[in-house]
């Protein structure tokens, strides 16, 4: 499931994608696919319960393209660890997407917050008092 607390995803559910990456790189910049796109299917995944599955697909909704996610990662300057990243970045996202929510607890507001509540549309009652009336 996990190394050092992170969720760990099978590398064979993994597509990836390179391709020239732009900015500093040096003399074989031009030469070398250091850009790297990791492709992951959040519907055939093995990795995830149905359940966590749909958590998953609510919450990364808005990074979800039928049903896969795409990470880029070009921050270094290799290929190796630019793939390390992108997987990195992957199972942090899915891992954070599947923590099961929080029950929340009811709690009755307090006194204080009652009173200032009160207080304060008192205030704005008679803000709104003074306007009406005559100008003289």
């Amino acid at each position: 499931m996990s190394h050092n607390g992170r969720l760990s995803l099978p590398e064979s559910e993994m597509t990836w994608r390179f391709s020239r990456s732009s900015g500093a790189g040096g003399q074989h910049v031009n030469t070398t696919d250091t850009r790297v796109e990791l492709i992951w299917s959040l519907t055939d995944t093995t990795a995830l319960s149905p359940a966590q599955k749909e958590l998953a697909a609510q919450r990364l909704s808005n990074r979800l393209v039928g049903g896969t996610i795409t990470v880029v990662s070009s921050q270094y300057r290799s290929q190796h660890r630019n793939r390390e990243a992108a997987r990195v970045r992957l199972e942090d996202l899915v891992s954070q997407a599947i923590v099961p929510p929080k029950p929340r607890r009811a709690t009755r507001p307090s006194r204080a917050s009652k009173e200032r509540r009160l207080d304060a549309k008192k205030r704005r009652s008679s803000i709104k008092q003074g306007r009406s009336g005559s100008w003289e």
